[in-house]
């Protein structure tokens, strides 16, 4: 009976570890705590910086709080910060990259570029050097356009509206062909302006993030 239950001892015990290194329920595995939530990396300028704004009330802040409404498991990490240009945002997106390892970049950059005359050509370089060393660390990247006022004349205005789809295109990336839709483009657009009549106000903000929404809602991850 002795050597039964020594026996029956070790059968026990092989099956415990069995289980723990199958993973089946009763093993450590199903008591390791759930995987983190997958990040949404906003690089931006100001634009997505709450620049004059009240802190939580820009769009990036209206994201995580749509994304929490609807369930979708994903944290948001803004990184934008006001003034930045695309040379400011290549420069530190491989820093970003490592420290948070998002499932999805969406890039706001350019409009700093154009409104400083920067070269068409550096602002599309940039922009194509971010997206695809986002892609490289697995992120999926969303492009949000940008378009300047007629002043800047029609050839130029079309030719920074055509770079953003250019870049999408080649770099395999989701775009929101001009982030500022139903903002910048209406009839009385300074109503939707700070008193600079550059920087969004409040009210715009959720008309930014309903641009911004049914192009990134896809790249998120499901869990």
């Amino acid at each position: 009976m002795k050597d039964l239950s020594r026996l029956n001892r070790r059968h026990c015990s092989a099956l415990l570890l069995a289980l723990c290194a199958s993973g089946l329920p009763g093993g450590s595995h199903a008591q390791t705590a759930a995987s983190p939530a997958p990040v949404v990396l906003v690089v931006g300028d100001s634009l997505s910086a709450e620049y004059g704004l009240q802190r939580g009330k820009g769009w990036v802040a209206l994201l995580q709080e749509r994304l929490q409404a609807e369930k979708v498991q994903a944290r948001v990490v803004n990184a934008s910060i006001s003034g930045d240009t695309t040379s400011g945002g290549r420069s530190r997106l491989p820093a970003l990259l490592r420290q948070h390892s998002p499932a999805v970049v969406v890039i706001e950059l350019g409009g700093n570029d154009a409104l400083r005359g920067l070269p068409l050509d550096m602002t599309r370089d940039n922009l194509s050097a971010m997206a695809r060393a986002a892609r490289e660390a697995g992120a999926r990247v969303l492009l949000l356009g940008m378009e300047m006022p007629p002043n800047y004349g029609a050839r130029y205005a079309a030719e920074f509206r055509q770079l953003y789809k250019a870049v999408a295109d080649s770099e395999k990336a989701a775009l929101v062909p001009f982030f500022l839709a139903g903002v910048a483009d209406l009839p009385d657009a300074t109503r939707l302006f700070q008193a600079d009549r550059i920087h969004p106000n409040e009210a715009a903000q959720p008309v930014m993030l309903t641009n911004v929404w049914p192009a990134l809602r896809p790249l998120i991850p499901r869990r």
